[in-house]
């Protein structure tokens, strides 16, 4: 747990998706996240949780949703939300903090 903190600390922006196996949508996400980090490359660093083999985080960041993306730079939330969100929106969301 603490190795997660210290990624949350850094100075590069972290995405974490929140997902869950049996989550349709969340299975749409993947290809979004993989054309995302394309783009982006080494600026950003992307993690995927699994919400059921993590609940402990999961209910620390409050998840009630799947999929639900969370922004997080220098130890601070940036920007969080749910549901399926084209690529080019994240682009729009994440590119002020890089």
């Amino acid at each position: 747990m603490s190795k997660f903190n210290d990624i949350l600390k850094k100075d590069i922006p972290t995405l974490i998706d929140f997902y869950a196996t049996w989550c349709g949508p969340c299975k749409m996400v993947h290809p979004i996240l993989d054309d995302l980090k394309k783009q982006i490359g080494d600026k950003i660093t992307i993690l995927k949780i699994d919400i059921d083999k993590n609940p402990n985080v999961t209910d620390q960041f409050k998840i009630r949703s799947v999929p639900s993306l969370m922004l997080f730079k220098g130890g601070e939330t940036l920007w969080r939300e749910s549901g399926v969100i084209p690529v080019n929106t994240l682009l729009n969301k994440i590119q002020p903090h890089l």
